[in-house]
This record gives structure tokens, C-alpha cells and sequence, in this order.
């Protein structure tokens, strides 16, 4: 049984590589050394921290359950089919991942606002969007859903077809191949879209504070907590900034590498 042969790297790219990761390091290591440790229990354990901390992971667990509901039928309809304008659809549902949040949290507020284009919809229902944890839950929505739907595209194109092709020859519906085959096929791919998406959604600012507001136990997600702690406390802002990295940390080490291939 013979090995197989390893190809090197240049010798130069570990130096941009090492400068790259100084980059995204050093900052944190700024941030811990400005963690008041003696205090920090009592600074993440307040009412206020906890309230935060709850209402953002209720709300991206919400919108990460909404984000698998539209994005699984997205991603296999991008994958999986071919027509006209599917550049441009596909574009549409990215450009939520380069557009400046805060642009994100405007339009949806000339959307589902009461002056919105749906506004006077709503009024007629007795719904009131804009400024509740409804609008905390779509703001997270709008920005969280192209990674679910990139990475779940993605596995599925990995993952070929042939599988699928197989399942029809021997009678299966479509329904069934999608739910027997497709599905546990591309698994591993649509646990790290939703593991992105939940990171995402309990990172998200701009569009928060844009179309919901920052109301205690409403609206107030943890970032838009440590925003106002920034003024009124730093070393609260910082250890709630803390907590919000090892909770990244987590999520993203569950979504390493690896997973979304099938």
C-alpha cells in the first residue's frame, strides 16, 4: 500500500499567513487584557447582562428555525434547478451578506414600518412590527439566511445527484427522494448553514437597532447592550463583549471545516 504523496506549500505564505492571523488575534488578546476578572462574574451575571443574553439566544434560535424553513426549499431550488434569471435570483438572496446592515434594518422598516409598504396591512390586522422582538427575530432573518443558503447549495452540489437519480428509477416520488435521500445526504452541510446562521443572528446589530429599536427585554440583544454599556460601563462592555466571543468560539468550532462536505 503506498502513501499518498504530500504537496508542500511555498516557504513565503506562511509569513501573510501569520500576519493575517496576528491580525484577527491581537485584538482579542487587547480586549482580555482589559477584562476586570475580579469583577466579571458579577458584570455578565447582572439582570440587565442576563436579560440581553436570553432575549438574543430566544430570538436567533427563532430566526435560525426560520432561516432553515425558507432556506433548505431556496438552496434546492438553486441547486437542483436551472432557469432564467437564476444568476440574478441568487444574487438577490446574497446580497443581504454584503449589504451594510443598517441599509438592511432601513429597508425593512419601509417595509413592515407603519408607514412601510405594508404598514397599513398590518394596522388593518392589529400587528405591529417595527420596534417589537418581531422585528429583532426579521432583521436577524434578512442578514442570517444567505449562509445557510450558500453552505446547504454548496453540499448539494457536492453531493451530486446520482443518489437521487437512482431513488426515482426505483419509483420513488419527489417528495420521498427530497426526505430520503437528498435530505440525510446533505446533513452535515445544512448543520453548519444553521450553525452560521445562528452565529450571524446573535451577532447582528445594524439592522437591529435600525428596525427595532433598543428596548430592555424587548428589543435589547446582547450587541446592542454592550453598544450602551460602552458609554455608561466599559468594563461591562468588555466582559460582555468576552462572553459574546467564547459563545462565537463555540458555535463556530461546531461549524469547523469539514462538516458542510457530505
Amino acid at each position: 500500500m503506498t502513501s499518498q504523496r504530500q504537496v508542500g506549500v511555498p516557504a513565503w505564505i506562511y509569513l501573510p499567513a501569520l500576519l493575517g492571523a496576528v491580525l484577527v488575534l491581537l485584538p482579542l488578546v487587547g480586549m482580555l487584557s482589559r477584562v476586570d476578572w475580579a469583577s466579571f462574574v458579577d458584570l455578565v451575571t447582572s439582570d440587565s447582562a442576563l436579560t440581553a443574553l436570553g432575549l438574543s439566544l430566544r430570538t436567533s434560535t427563532v430566526s435560525t428555525l426560520l432561516c432553515v424553513l425558507v432556506g433548505v426549499p431556496m438552496a434546492v431550488v438553486l441547486a437542483r434547478t436551472s432557469f432564467s434569471g437564476q444568476g440574478v435570483f441568487r444574487s438577490l438572496v446574497l446580497l443581504p451578506m454584503v449589504l451594510p446592515p443598517v441599509v438592511g434594518g432601513i429597508a425593512l422598516l419601509y417595509t413592515f414600518g407603519r408607514r412601510g409598504l405594508l404598514g397599513a396591512e398590518l394596522d388593518a390586522l392589529g400587528v405591529q412590527v417595527a420596534f417589537s422582538t418581531i422585528a429583532v427575530v426579521l432583521a436577524q432573518t434578512f442578514v442570517s439566511l444567505p449562509f445557510l443558503v450558500v453552505s446547504l447549495e454548496g453540499a448539494l452540489r457536492s453531493a451530486g445527484q446520482r443518489y437521487e437519480v437512482v431513488a426515482a428509477s426505483l419509483g420513488a416520488s419527489p417528495t420521498t427522494v427530497f426526505r430520503r435521500v437528498t435530505l440525510p445526504l446533505v446533513l452535515p452541510g445544512l448543520i453548519s448553514g444553521a450553525t452560521l446562521a445562528f452565529a450571524r443572528s446573535l451577532g447582528e446589530f445594524g439592522a437591529t437597532i435600525t428596525f427595532a429599536g433598543s428596548l430592555e427585554g424587548t428589543t435589547r440583544t446582547l450587541p446592542l447592550y454592550i453598544y450602551q454599556l460602552r458609554v455608561t460601563d466599559p468594563d461591562a462592555a468588555v466582559a460582555m463583549s468576552l462572553v459574546l466571543v467564547v459563545v462565537a468560539v463555540a458555535v463556530i468550532g461546531f461549524a469547523r471545516p469539514g462538516r458542510g462536505t457530505a
